[in-house]
């Protein structure tokens, strides 16, 4: 008697299908279905601070909520509009450097200091980047890669901002909770605010510039002015948790150029992943606690680091938000061959 084979099969539930684009919805359940991945997202980050135990793994949350904005801006960049910018250490540091400066030499408050040196730092970082447009793929990367490098030397050759000592006292938050509820809150507006806007009609020219830009400049679409755009939206972001870094550290110096500014969304993106927008801000919120916890093993941390990050290129290339969502919104059985 032969064996009976079978496979496993993967379908859609009923209320994926009738809700990819229209929104036909016949119940509550169904209303609970769709709201609960983004009210959990929601809930978690707000319980987080409260649960943690005391200042020092707060002040980790903290980080985490940098590490996922510059992750946010990284995959924006990179998988909505195919500039693929390493550049984040520059955006942390010139944003940092204006908010304390700001701050350091004309005693700017707070509430000044980050608009301020998120509008202009993002502008800086713009024009500054705005030759390097025409470039694609590596190159770009390249380029933006070595910008946190060339403003270093700058810095320390020319003896400015304080050079390697840097720029300190820098004002603080009020206390812990206005910052650490400052940068979540920052992390889940700039995710819904990214996910509206690439949903928009201008969503559509950036897809089209990362698939075929030839094909959309031949329409008729100046795609210089919506890369742009573009760049100018994700330095905001970056340049934004530059200025956070300075005020909640209260220090200001060339450690805001640190390589990890530019590594940690790259490998945050992969794990949560790539193209998903709450992934990258998902990996970042992992990554960053792990990365303290494996502190202890000195050296043999950055193997670990690694092996991990090997261990989803290879076997979850499609990073863990996918896979969550994929298990959410579908039902697998076995079925005959």
């Amino acid at each position: 008697m032969e064996r009976e084979e079978r496979r496993k099969e993967r379908l859609d539930r009923g209320i994926k299908a009738r809700t990819e684009g229209l929104y036909a919805i016949a119940s509550w359940r169904e209303i609970t279905y769709l709201l609960a991945p983004r009210a959990s997202l929601i809930i978690g980050l707000l319980i987080l601070p409260l649960v943690l135990p005391g200042l020092y793994w707060q002040r980790v949350l903290a980080l985490a909520g940098v590490y996922a904005l510059l992750a946010l801006s990284f995959d924006f960049l990179a998988h909505r509009v195919g500039l693929v910018c390493i550049g984040g250490a520059f955006m942390m540091g010139i944003g940092g450097y204006i908010s304390g400066g700001l701050n350091y030499y004309f005693g700017l408050p707070i509430a000044l200091t980050i608009p301020i040196a998120t509008l202009a730092g993002a502008l800086i970082c713009t024009l500054l980047w705005l030759p390097c447009l025409p470039l694609r793929g590596v190159y770009f990367a390249i380029i933006t890669f070595m910008f946190p490098h060339l403003a270093t030397s700058i810095i320390i050759a020319g003896g400015l901002l304080g050079s390697t000592e840097g720029l300190s006292p820098i004002k603080g938050f009020p206390n812990i909770w206005v910052g650490i509820y400052l940068i979540l809150g920052l992390v889940l507006l700039t995710i819904f605010g990214l996910r509206r806007l690439c949903g928009e009609d201008i969503g559509v020219v950036f897809a089209g510039i990362k698939d075929n830009d030839q094909a959309v400049l031949a329409s008729g679409v100046n795609i210089t002015r919506v890369k742009i755009y573009a760049l100018y939206i994700a330095t905001l972001i970056g340049c934004f948790a530059g200025a956070f870094v300075a005020h909640f550290s209260g220090f200001v110096g060339v450690s805001l150029f640190a390589l990890d500014f530019s590594v940690m969304p790259i490998a945050a993106c992969i794990m949560g992943g790539p193209g998903t927008l709450a992934g990258p801000a998902l990996g970042a919120l992992i990554l960053a606690p792990l990365s303290e916890l494996l502190r202890g093993f000195g050296q043999l941390r950055v193997v670990l680091y690694c092996v991990i990050l090997v261990v989803f290129i290879l076997f979850k290339p499609e990073g863990l938000l996918s896979w969550v969502s994929r298990r959410y919104h579908q039902i697998e059985r076995w079925v005959k061959v």
